[in-house]
């Protein structure tokens, strides 16, 4: 192990803040999983905190000694936004992994930033009541990494993304205060609401180290099916029909193209799916308080679909496991496996552009390289897609030359090329170019105001510009 890099006295200091036992060095890192990017733990250096308060202290002395300091929850971004180099530090949020309370008359929950979603989904099963945000990472995602990324998933098309089910934050700052804003109610007007700020900052203001969420009632009995569609206007039209369904509440629709679904299939040893070829799939679940009647409900509208040409097939779960079978397909990330160093996108765009979007952005990819493969996957009610671009060799490399394919004419549709995964490294250039330069003079400005020795999540999102 190359020896660490800091300024002198700096890990004196910082073990006099937090003590050896909450310090892990050189192997000790190195022996860690770095998730779901390689370059998560190349600092080397972790930092511990019990609390906000060593939290602060942390800050302020990294700051002082010109130290970038990088916040990690579970280390499921798909941005680049954990990724650390030498001499940096990490500050992980591993040891605040509390569910201080949790109020079922109020439906709020105070939690430490290292609680995982599906820990505190748990916690809340018996009262009836959910996150209202759910995710593939749900096991290792923490509340924390989930605010600072903002992030949407499953349910985002009825209870909105965490900027939405935030009612109050604790930050510590690189100043070494810490800013408390732990309301538990849902109109707060006093002032301007700093904690907003720091909804989708991705640790470069500041870092998250407790949250107050609002939370919403179970749905009930849940009922699953995949719709095999002949188009993505199909899709949308089954979507729309079952939402409006009387007696039942639309929990989820997730989006996939045919060739995602075969190739998972084949991948995970699914028989019944490896071999489908339709040109999308639709995993509807719908919720209700009648089971039987949700079910009956359901597969009627989907019978409807049917007859009038709409579904080309549909597979209805006979028991859990097949359910979570057809989940696996969906979340599985057998594309990766098939064809490494293929290239991500997370984009949104209005619905009702979706399918000419797509439409376009395949013969874009057509013209550009024949031997480029589009998969996709996404949230089909509030249309966010993730696209996957695959070839025969890995195309690392190539993420900014297909990236200009991917975003062309998405800000004139009313879209976003950064939907929920947030921007980290590998998007900054995009950002650059779509806010503009008035746009970037504004981020820096707060990023300046928060951090102006710019130690806060270094190289990320916003950088310091000419």
């Amino acid at each position: 192990m190359p020896a660490l890099e800091y300024p002198p006295e700096f890990l004196d200091a910082l073990t006099a803040i937090l003590g050896r036992r909450a310090l892990r060095i050189g192997e000790e890192v190195a022996l860690l999983d770095p998730g779901t990017n390689p370059g998560n733990l190349r600092a080397g250096l972790m930092a511990r905190p019990a609390d906000a308060a060593e939290a602060a202290r942390v800050l302020a002395l990294c700051a002082a000694a010109g130290v970038g300091v990088v916040p990690q929850g579970g280390r499921t971004g798909l941005a680049g936004g954990a990724c650390t180099r030498p001499g940096e530090l990490i500050l992980s949020l591993d040891r605040m992994d509390r569910v201080e309370s949790v109020d079922a008359s109020s439906r709020s929950a105070t939690v430490q930033a290292g609680v995982t979603l599906a820990r505190l989904e748990e916690a809340l099963a018996p009262l009836g009541l959910t996150v209202g945000v759910d995710l593939g990472a749900r096991g290792s995602a923490t509340l924390g990494g989930m605010v600072a990324t903002n992030a949407g998933g499953i349910e985002a098309f009825r209870y909105g993304t965490m900027r939405e089910r935030v009612l109050g934050l604790e930050v510590a700052l690189c100043s070494g205060e810490i800013l408390t804003e732990l309301s538990r109610v849902r109109k707060d007007n006093a002032g301007l609401p700093l904690r907003q700020l720091f909804i989708g900052s991705e640790g470069t203001l500041g870092v998250i180290t407790r949250v107050v969420l609002s939370l919403v009632p179970d749905g009930g009995a849940r009922h699953t099916a995949l719709a095999l569609l002949p188009s993505l206007d199909a899709a949308i039209a089954v979507m729309r029909s079952v939402e409006s369904t009387p007696g039942v509440s639309l929990a989820a629709a997730e989006l996939m193209s045919g060739n995602h679904i075969a190739l998972t299939a084949r991948s995970l040893g699914i028989a019944q799916l490896s071999s489908v070829t339709p040109a999308f799939g639709l995993l509807l679940v719908v919720t209700g308080d009648q089971a039987g009647a949700v079910q009956d409900a359901l597969e009627s509208e989907l019978a409807r679909a049917g007859e009038a040409g709409l579904l080309l097939d549909c597979v209805l779960p006979k028991n859990a496991a097949e359910e979570r079978d057809l989940w696996r397909v969906r979340e599985d990330w057998a594309v990766d496996r098939v064809h490494p160093g293929g290239l991500w996108y997370d984009v949104s765009v209005p619905i009702d552009r979706l399918a000419q979007y797509l439409i376009d952005l395949d013969r874009r990819l057509a013209r550009h390289d024949a031997g480029l493969t589009r998969y996709l996957v996404g949230h089909l009610a509030d249309g966010n897609v993730h696209l996957t671009i695959n070839a025969a060799v890995p195309i690392t490399e190539r993420y900014a030359e297909v990236a200009s394919i991917v975003y062309a004419g998405l800000k004139e549709l009313g879209g976003s090329f950064s939907a929920e995964h947030g921007i980290g490294l590998e998007k900054r250039a995009s950002l650059e170019r779509w806010a503009g330069e008035g746009g970037m003079r504004l981020m820096r400005t707060v990023k300046a105001l928060f951090d102006p020795t710019w130690v806060l999540n270094p190289g990320k999102v916003i950088t310091r510009g000419s």
